[in-house]
């Protein structure tokens, strides 16, 4: 047994979590929904990384901002949001052409007796609002990401005037150096936590197999598969940004395909930042970045959900019978972008985005309901891909900053 478990540990992580989906796809198909008996092990992994999230985001950002100044600071941020909302554009656009050109949804029909209730969207303001926390304690508690980063953003800027004034450097110093160390502390948890991924995404992959099943695959088909021509395409266009700033596109994935595919089997931007975050570092990029650009990514920039919004638009037309004017895909480039920035990066998200959109153009909310049917099938790819426009873009502005001298 300890030979077995030293094997364990000594296997790639890529191995084991390779190894898990394809068992996990096996065991989904062979018991159906039998093997929802496993989806405590899947809860498990998401209350673990869940567990690390708040801390590796308060403390790695308030050691990046002491290992830079004010002013990169406020360049790399204008950089990360600028990036992060043309990129959310130019995905809309991709889906809505990947659409276009195969229309899914022509020739159905909508089952009007279907129903469905539109989540309440939180709305641009409310985010603008939330980034100041009225309440320190209740931003973690509620897991305002956006409070959090600004809190580590304001303390980490206070200890650095603490380090370099003349009366209070001791004091600066030693509080930097415990909560340096308290990042260590996490990091080494989340080292740990590593060992248990592939069991969880085992355990999470069996059950949303057995759950969905052949049937919600097949009778969706068109739309699913249109999506992920949409996803790849975005990809494409991600190496196609990396091969521009001389970025090897295979040292970059060797690292990001870890939260890649945890982000697509969790269906979670958010809960997989403990292991984006650990991909950046093994990647060589700065603390001082991406301990700010990923958790913004994981909240604001949502690549997957906006090809999501227009393949889901371009489809509710279909079906009606009414397929979109150029007008209509403009209003759907110009609302989803915005709907993108003020929705979470948890499971579900993207209905809420769906729903505002077509609020927007007229479209039927049945076609929500129905297309909440596949929501977990295209939520996993829509999910990874968020997580991989968020390193694409703090590698590409890491490349930026090397070439720009710190002021």
């Amino acid at each position: 047994m300890k030979t077995l478990w030293r094997g364990y540990l000594d296997t790639s992580l890529i191995i084991k979590i390779t190894i898990a989906l394809i068992l996990g796809i096996l065991v989904g198909l062979l018991f159906g929904d039998g093997a929802s008996t496993l989806k405590p092990l899947g809860d498990l992994l998401i209350r673990l990384l869940k567990f690390l999230i708040l801390p590796l985001i308060f403390f790695t950002l308030i050691v990046g901002v002491n290992q830079t100044n004010v002013n990169r600071l406020g360049r790399m941020g204008g950089k990360t949001f600028l990036y992060y909302l043309l990129t959310s554009a130019l995905a809309i656009m991709v889906g809505i052409t990947v659409a276009s050109i195969f229309n899914p949804g022509k020739g159905m029909t909508l089952d009007t007796t279907e129903s469905f209730k539109v989540p309440e969207n939180p709305g641009l303001t409310n985010v603008l609002l939330n980034i100041v926390p009225d309440n320190i304690l209740l931003a973690f508690t509620e897991f305002n990401l956006l409070g959090i980063i600004f809190t580590a953003i304001v303390f980490g800027i206070a200890i650095s005037y603490l380090r370099s004034s003349k009366e209070y450097h001791d004091l600066g110093e030693n509080v930097y150096t415990f909560i340096n160390g308290l990042n260590e502390a996490t990091l080494a948890i989340m080292k740990v936590v590593l060992q248990y991924v592939p069991i969880g995404i085992f355990a999470i992959i069996a059950n949303t197999v057995g759950s969905q099943g052949v049937d919600t695959l097949l009778s969706l088909g068109n739309m699913i598969g249109v999506l992920y021509i949409a996803l790849f395409v975005q990809i494409a266009i991600y190496i196609g940004f990396l091969i521009v700033f001389k970025i090897s596109p295979r040292k970059f994935f060797k690292e990001a395909r870890t939260p890649m595919i945890t982000a697509f089997v969790t269906q979670s931007s958010s809960g997989t930042l403990p292991l984006t975050l650990n991909a950046a570092k093994n990647l060589g990029l700065s603390k001082s970045l991406y301990g700010f650009s990923l958790p913004l990514g994981a909240t604001i920039n949502m690549d997957g959900a906006a090809i999501r919004i227009a393949v889901s638009a371009v489809f509710a037309a279909n079906v009606i019978g009414d397929p979109l004017s150029l007008s209509d895909m403009l209003v759907v480039v110009l609302i989803g972008t915005l709907a993108s920035i003020g929705t979470a990066g948890v499971p579900g998200a993207g209905i809420i985005m769906i729903a505002t959109v077509f609020a927007q153009l007229g479209l039927p909310m049945e076609a929500v309901a129905l297309l909440t049917a596949i929501d977990a099938l295209v939520g996993m790819g829509c999910t990874a891909l968020n997580v991989t426009g968020d390193l694409v873009g703090t590698s590409v502005i890491q490349k930026t900053e090397k070439e720009t001298p710190s002021l």
